[in-house]
């Protein structure tokens, strides 16, 4: 049987590259029916995630301009993890595989066709994998990947080098849904639900046009983010090193009755301030992570929506 593909692609604020890149998502689509690997009713989906600028009536375009293109659009920016989401359970009652990929051009949309492939070989979930990151500069490329390793350290179960690039099943999105938080760290709660899996290999491009809209602040948010979501070993880590510290303090403390009883002591300030910062220091640092899960908590409590769609060019196409 030939399965029906959509693909996902999550926007914002992308005036710039869609119109450059939406040609090599709809022409690889295409090459993928000619040779019979998906259905003719496969489709691509774009999720406009509240832009700014003039991304959603570039799609409400594209989808006027080809059958098999559609798109639904955010109430407001709600962020990529979300939009993602939002397009990926949009998808799944119109199809039986999805393919998430960004909109700038960076991974290598060949590859789609071995993403298939695997999943012809009874893979439910296919992760696209960076081989070669040489187009990014030596900073991104040497804390990304540390991070990598930092977090599955830490307990998280993700895919080294692997983003959002991943073709995962309908059987897969039908179990994901059961998943309601609201913290989202995709690329590493797919690996959660389970099922065959599998990598295939690519080659990291430069952005066809425009710019990133991940800069640095950005990228360490969703770096603690994910640590945040994914595990609770930083919590270990601070009880662990307050048991370190009091014992040294205690040691200390040991320290300076022997000498006051010897009488062999001075009187000074400047150790005093130095272990009253420090441990002020670490107490503080402590209070934030520990903080961050409770805004982690307070956050999922409330149960609110992770997104809302407002438009949706089927919609729009039918009203004309």
């Amino acid at each position: 049987m030939i399965p029906t593909l959509t693909i996902v692609i999550p926007c914002y604020n992308e005036e710039q590259v869609l119109p450059e890149t939406s040609g090599m998502f709809l022409g690889q689509l295409n090459k993928m029916i000619s040779e019979q690997l998906v259905s003719e009713k496969s489709s691509i989906l774009f999720v406009n995630d509240g832009s700014k600028d003039t991304t959603w009536d570039i799609i409400t375009k594209l989808s006027q301009e080809d059958s098999h293109i559609h798109g639904i659009s955010l109430s407001r920016n709600r962020g990529h993890q979300n939009a993602l989401l939002a397009g990926l359970l949009e998808a799944k009652a119109n199809c039986d595989i999805t393919i998430s990929i960004d909109c700038d051009g960076q991974d290598e949309v060949s590859v789609m066709e071995e993403m298939v492939k695997e999943y012809h070989n009874g893979a439910e979930i296919v992760y696209g994998v960076r081989n070669n990151r040489e187009k990014d500069s030596f900073f991104k490329r040497a804390t990304a990947q540390g991070y990598y390793r930092i977090l599955n350290r830490m307990g998280g179960e993700v895919v080294y080098n692997h983003a959002d690039y991943r073709l995962v099943s309908t059987r897969v999105l039908n179990e994901f849904e059961s998943f309601k938080e609201v913290n989202l760290f995709l690329r590493g709660m797919f690996p959660l639900v389970g099922f065959k899996s599998t990598s295939v290999y690519y080659k990291r491009q430069e952005r066809v046009a425009g710019k990133s809209h991940y800069p640095l602040r950005k990228m360490l948010h969703l770096a603690f983010d994910g640590i945040t979501s994914l595990s609770v070993k930083p919590i270990h880590l601070i009880t662990g090193f307050g048991l370190l510290v009091s014992s040294v303090s205690f040691i200390g403390i040991i320290w300076a009755i022997i000498v006051r009883i010897l009488g062999n002591y001075s009187d000074g300030w400047a150790s005093m301030v130095c272990i009253i910062c420090f441990i002020g220091g670490v107490q503080l640092v402590s209070l934030g992570v520990i903080g961050e899960y409770i805004g982690k908590i307070y956050m999922e409590v409330k149960h609110r929506p992770r997104y809302i769609i407002s438009e949706r060019t089927d919609e729009n196409n039918q009203n004309e």
